[in-house]
């Protein structure tokens, strides 16, 4: 059984083969002219998307040695993300599927970075839980089956990944953020400046980082020009561990009230250092295991589209062409 499987949701353009349950291929481009704007331009990436969908296609089924007539099922993101870019892969798709003849599936974006870990470790065990984290949603999912999920957290405000988007544009840094802040952190101390993990009231699981933003903007404007140069590293290493732990902490708690033995972490924030780091330390403290996607697996790909879509197709759940993108799509 051959997938394709198309992702097109944000600002990455990517393609992905999956031969029997094995992805063979995977071709991603990274839309680099939202850099200089500090943040993805919608109009700007769904312009990015309809220049190279068809040659990153192109790309993931020649690198796989497979000809477009051999596609048995397509899959593709229809949400949540940006409306504009999510039509361009939609609509290409619907294409496709009229011109070869075969079915295409409509994939859950969110759902897409939960099957993720599948891609390395094919055994997991149910239930699990899933640590989401980042640029849209920060979240703790409760896996206890295909398409049996149970939302255990989100953000009351920003994501982790908006967290440190908002961090590196404060310190001057570049975009995206995350890998920013992570390759300057590692020549500072995490320890110089301590910065108040946020806590929610009537809820224990919850996230808030619009706070931690504020605490970051106020000691970096405390500082002349020259100190703040001096101090960024030390800076993003404090903040980032704030970021860290405040996840680390909700995602213990959960272990300790569910019992559940494996916790798998998902998205862009998934190939964090420190948070990889930290993580390791609690397996042992826990006596659980921590699972990781490939780096290229936490950003958004079209491997996990194609790794979701096989199980759609394996249970025989297609869409039609009335599918339609939707932005603010959630696991149901």
């Amino acid at each position: 059984m051959i997938v394709l499987g198309i992702e097109t949701s944000c600002d990455e353009t990517s393609a992905s083969v999956l031969i029997d349950d094995k992805i063979v291929s995977n071709q991603t481009y990274t839309q680099l002219i939202h850099s200089k704007y500090g943040g993805v331009v919608p109009e700007f990436a769904s312009r990015e998307h309809e220049k190279v969908l068809s040659l990153i296609i192109y790309k993931a089924l020649q690198k796989a040695n497979v000809k477009i007539n051999n596609i048995n099922c397509i899959g593709v993101t229809y949400g949540p993300g940006l409306m504009g870019a999510l039509l361009v892969g939609v609509n290409f798709v619907k294409g496709m599927s009229i011109a070869l003849g075969i079915p295409f599936i409509g994939i859950n974006h969110l759902e897409g970075h939960i099957f993720a870990n599948f891609i390395d470790y094919p055994n997991i065990d149910f239930p699990f839980l899933c640590l989401l984290v980042s640029g849209g949603h920060t979240q703790i999912w409760n896996v206890k089956n295909y398409q049996k999920y149970n939302l255990i957290s989100t953000t009351r405000d920003d994501a982790a990944g908006e967290a440190f988007d908002k961090g590196a544009k404060i310190l001057s840094l570049g975009y995206p953020g995350g890998p920013e802040i992570d390759k300057v952190a590692k020549l500072g101390d995490p320890n110089k400046y301590k910065f108040t993990i946020p806590r929610i009231k009537n809820s224990e699981y919850d996230f808030s980082f619009s706070g931690l933003k504020t605490a970051l903007l106020y000691k970096h404007n405390e500082m002349d020009e020259k100190e703040q140069k001096l101090e960024r590293s030390n800076l993003a290493a404090s903040y980032q561990k704030a970021i860290i732990l405040s996840l680390l902490n909700k995602i213990e708690k959960c272990i300790k009230d569910t019992k559940i033995k494996t916790v798998t972490i998902a998205g862009g924030v998934a190939a964090n250092s420190y948070l990889r780091e930290k993580a390791k330390k609690l397996e042992y403290k826990h006596n659980i295991k921590f699972l990781f996607p490939s780096f290229e697996y936490c950003t958004d790909n079209g491997a996990m589209i194609a790794i979701t879509t096989s199980y759609y197709l394996k249970n025989k759940i297609f869409s039609n062409l009335e599918l339609s993108p939707i932005p603010n799509l959630n696991i149901k």
